[in-house]
């Protein structure tokens, strides 16, 4: 049963050791989002905003969370999904439901993080007596700008 309905969220550069029930705590400089399981088991619940984690949505006054935020290791097992800054209890998962997604989360991680970084090229040493070569607005080293899409999106 979620006893925090609604949560509060405050932008923090690190996270206070005692968590207030109903807050969400948001640093962007850790790339974290933590707040006190919405059971109201006081459990600390910390969702990673990395591209196989979660990922979090600011309209300027309300955040999101996607996906929902199942605490299979905590006592309590809660599940929910915050949306608006709101609180909505999703079902429970079984056993063998929480084990498959658990096999699907590890395979994402491997399959990113087993991509080899792609770092700009280096440009060539441009000389006085020929005019710099022009590129298309948009046409920039598309693999680095591609995964910063996606670490963001």
């Amino acid at each position: 049963m979620i006893q925090h309905l609604q949560l509060t969220p405050r932008f923090v550069k690190g996270v206070p050791r005692e968590l207030e029930p109903g807050v969400l705590y948001v640093s962007m400089e850790y790339g974290t989002v933590v707040h006190s399981c919405c059971c109201g088991c006081g459990q600390e619940v910390v969702t990673p905003l990395t591209p196989t984690d979660w990922k979090l949505t600011f309209d300027g006054e309300s955040i999101s969370l996607h996906p929902s935020v199942g605490n299979w290791n905590l006592p309590c097992r809660s599940h929910y999904v915050i949306r608006n800054n709101g609180v909505i209890e999703a079902g429970s998962w079984d056993q063998a439901r929480i084990k498959a997604e658990q096999r699907r989360d590890k395979a994402a991680k491997a399959a990113f993080y087993a991509q080899p970084a792609e770092l700009p090229k280096p440009r060539a040493a441009i000389s006085t007596d020929t005019a710099p070569a022009t590129t298309k607005p948009g046409h920039a080293d598309k693999g680095l700008w591609a995964k910063l899409r996606r670490w963001f999106c």
